[in-house]
């Protein structure tokens, strides 16, 4: 073995170490300060509540922009997660109805099923409820039952007003569990009512959990389609302030029983400023959740 190693130069002496170059210090910093935002982020900021010119730091979002993600990721799971009690509609003076679902994860996963009214709903409305109305306003829960559970009488109640300080009937108080938009149309139907106006908790957002949206429709029936439907969205004190939604809820009502039509064919120029005008939205002030070093 030794001879073997011999003959494979194992004796020769190592080459020598190449001169290494110098290697500099690292810097004393590696990434930039976090930027000023620009004066055009800055005043766009302030009228809306998503995330404008939040600046970087190197190739990443600061630490204090992530954190108030993560926080407001979490309040819309919440929001989807919530569940209106049994008994709430009765508490606030509303008729109770539910749709075919049978369990919060079945409406999630089946939304055919939260379009129908089940057979005991369907009998308390035709025995408990006004027929023959201008406007059904239903309540509901839809994807935000905290926002049903924190607005939904405030802007049902609002919405009365406004119809009514314009000559429109509305019917019986209705509170619908797991609905989704399309249950309006059946209890429409069920109610002959010209207008069918459903407020139900919407699909939450970023530090949204608690937006309301309404959908109406003329003519409600079964098998209507959303081209058939007019909405607002985003009803919520940092948003749309009930009172205001009212009266434009209300105006919408009334224009489509004046055109006996809804949707897309419905002409909103009529309408002017109170279905929402061209100008600027109201400055904005987006909640912090969390804080955190930027």
């Amino acid at each position: 073995m030794d001879a073997l190693r011999d003959a494979l130069g194992s004796a020769d002496p190592l080459p020598p170490i190449p001169a290494m170059p110098p290697i500099p210090a690292p810097p004393a910093r590696v990434y930039s300060p976090r930027p000023e935002k620009s004066s055009f982020a800055a005043e766009a900021a302030r009228h809306t509540t998503a995330l404008v010119g939040i600046g970087h730091v190197g190739t990443r979002y600061a630490t204090d922009v992530v954190l108030q993600f993560q926080a407001e990721l979490a309040v819309a799971h919440a929001a989807v997660g919530a569940e209106l009690p049994e008994g709430w509609a009765e508490q606030q003076g509303f008729v109770g109805v539910r749709s075919r679902v049978t369990s919060h994860r079945e409406f999630l996963l089946r939304p055919d099923l939260g379009r129908r009214l089940d057979d005991a709903s369907v009998e308390t409305i035709r025995r408990s409820c006004d027929r023959g109305i201008d406007v059904q306003v239903i309540v509901a829960d839809g994807l935000s039952a905290v926002a049903c559970m924190q607005t939904g009488k405030a802007l049902h109640d609002a919405v009365v007003r406004a119809c009514a300080a314009r000559g429109l009937r509305t019917g019986t108080p209705i509170a619908a569990r797991f609905a989704r938009v399309w249950l309006e149309d059946e209890i429409g139907q069920e109610v002959g009512a010209k207008v069918a106006m459903i407020l139900l908790g919407e699909r939450p957002g970023l530090g949204t959990g608690d937006g309301l949206s309404a959908y109406v429709v003329y003519g409600p029936k079964v098998g209507n389609t959303d081209g058939e439907r007019n909405m607002i969205s985003n009803i919520h004190l940092r948003g749309i302030p009930p009172e205001d939604a009212a009266e434009r809820l209300a105006a919408l009502a009334a224009a489509m029983i004046e055109q006996r039509r809804s949707g897309v064919t419905l002409d909103l120029a009529r309408l002017g400023e109170i279905a929402g005008g061209r100008g600027y939205r109201a400055p904005q002030v987006r909640q912090k959740l969390v804080g955190g070093p930027s």
